[in-house]
């Protein structure tokens, strides 16, 4: 997880590489485009190209993407997804394999390919479907034939059913209010002592943004991920119980 410092001098590249974007734009009189942007990108993208005035879009690949490619694009063009340079990317192998988000990840950086070219990865039962940059298809093409030591035949340009991107498992709790500490508490399972060291020390972030403060107030549909434990989401605060607590409803992607 990023110190703040790190995040401050990512999003000035960032907001340099959509300047550069933007001015193409304009002097093209054309759609560009860049990516993939994880989800604290995106975020620093859309409130950082709202306050430019510029039509953009983004778009992962699916409707559920979280690493997505953003696209500036003239006031005469409609949105198109096809206009993005994304292409959904499978490879087929035994059913009775499973190869995980991290297999595939994994073998895709140690053949050379940068993590910005790699969007969202699917995995199914016997079939694993990779959104890339169109520009890396080629050699993806000819040098990934295993993952994990597991046989893949690979299909370049994939358009059929995709598999289940999330799975969630529930999480049910009371706190005495909607701070982060109180929250993490729950979506843990430790103490508010324990779970006030993560916040302080830097494992968690809210909303992909790194929190150190314990006191923060969570809201629904808030995301919290913590170093080690994974990420959350609040699905309801509210409700309160004969005690005077709040019921906390959550899920925890698995």
């Amino acid at each position: 997880m990023a110190s703040i410092s790190d995040n401050a001098q990512a999003d000035r590249l960032l907001t340099a590489r959509l300047d550069d974007v933007i001015r193409l734009s304009d002097k093209y009189a054309c759609p560009r485009f860049f990516g993939f942007l994880d989800e604290r990108e995106r975020a620093v993208a859309e409130t950082y190209l709202k306050r430019q005035d510029a039509i953009f879009r983004f778009y992962g690949g699916h409707t559920e993407a979280e690493r997505v490619f953003v696209g500036v694009l003239p006031a005469y063009f409609s949105e198109d997804d096809t206009l993005f340079p994304i292409t959904r990317m499978a490879f087929t192998f035994r059913k009775e394999t499973k190869l995980t988000h991290r297999d595939v990840l994994g073998t895709l950086l140690s053949a050379g390919v940068k993590r910005e070219k790699v969007g969202d990865i699917l995995c199914g039962d016997g079939l694993v479907v990779v959104m890339v940059d169109e520009e890396i298809v080629p050699f993806l093409s000819q040098q990934i034939t295993r993952i994990r030591g597991e046989g893949v035949s690979c299909i370049a340009d994939y358009d059929g059913e995709l598999p289940v991107f999330h799975r969630f498992s529930p999480i049910k709790g009371t706190v005495s209010a909607p701070r982060l500490d109180a929250v993490l508490k729950v979506l843990i399972g430790t103490s508010r002592e324990t779970a006030a060291e993560h916040i302080r020390v830097g494992r968690v972030s809210l909303n992909h943004t790194l929190c150190t403060s314990v006191s923060h107030t969570v809201n629904e549909g808030d995301v919290v991920s913590v170093r080690g434990f994974g990420r959350y989401r609040i699905e309801q605060i509210g409700a309160q119980t004969q005690k005077g607590r709040l019921w906390l409803y959550a899920v925890h992607y698995i």
